[in-house]
């Protein structure tokens, strides 16, 4: 019998089916262990950070590991290879942790401290707070290599870190509900406009609370 590639065999068979697959389990294992040593680099941050200025710089942190038909509608868009030597070569994303804070300073705040540790490598920057996508979309992208320790070897993974403001992520949710839940709507021209306009609305407010924030740790 050929021996094939996992990705290529199980392409169109179930989840539960795929996830069985040993060297897929193994790179998921990673995946996972870098995106938990990003999430307790995170949580140290916040527990050193509420002490010195008496307050979290962050409200909730989740992980999320893409699934495996997520992984394979990416990598067929993209045109890459459907192989688990692929996924680890092409996708930035595959292990994506999300930090919710009050305020965009804090954002900055944090993406500055993780990035500037000495074990962690940036690959890419995508600042859509200071450049918002068309649609309105905000939020701070870090594609980072963490390191972690196996058996036998010390092996850098990526991992995604989106750092986004209550508000923020308050509107990319919506935004998702109202935006894919039906295409090709009659309506798709009024509706873009009001999402982008609701976007700056809430970066607007995002400022003002900023600035109210900041006025009473002043005093």
């Amino acid at each position: 019998m050929e021996n094939k590639n996992p990705l290529d065999i199980l392409e169109s068979i179930p989840n539960d089916v795929f996830d069985k697959t040993r060297p897929y389990v193994e790179l998921i294992m990673r995946y996972n262990c870098a995106m938990l040593e990003v999430k307790t680099k995170l949580d140290v941050l916040n527990n050193q950070l509420s002490l010195v200025n008496d307050r979290n710089p962050f409200e909730s942190i989740n992980c999320r590991i893409k699934s495996p038909k997520s992984i394979i509608e990416k990598l067929k868009r993209k045109n890459f290879p459907l192989t688990v030597e692929s996924i680890e070569k092409n996708l930035n994303d595959v292990a994506g942790v999300r930090v919710i804070c009050s305020f965009p300073e804090d954002i900055y705040m944090l993406a500055h401290r993780l990035s500037s540790q000495d074990d962690i490598n940036v690959i890419e920057v995508k600042d859509y707070i200071k450049n918002p996508k068309k649609n309105g979309y905000r939020s701070l992208h870090l594609i980072i290599e963490i390191p972690i320790f196996l058996i036998d070897e010390k092996k850098y993974m990526r991992v995604e870190v989106q750092f986004r403001t209550i508000a923020m992520d308050f509107w990319a949710s919506l935004e998702h509900k109202v935006r894919y839940k039906k295409e090709n709507s009659e309506h798709d021209d009024e509706i873009y406009e009001e999402l982008k306009a609701c976007a700056e609305e809430i970066s607007r407010l995002d400022i003002r609370m900023q600035e109210i924030r900041n006025k009473i740790y002043k005093n």
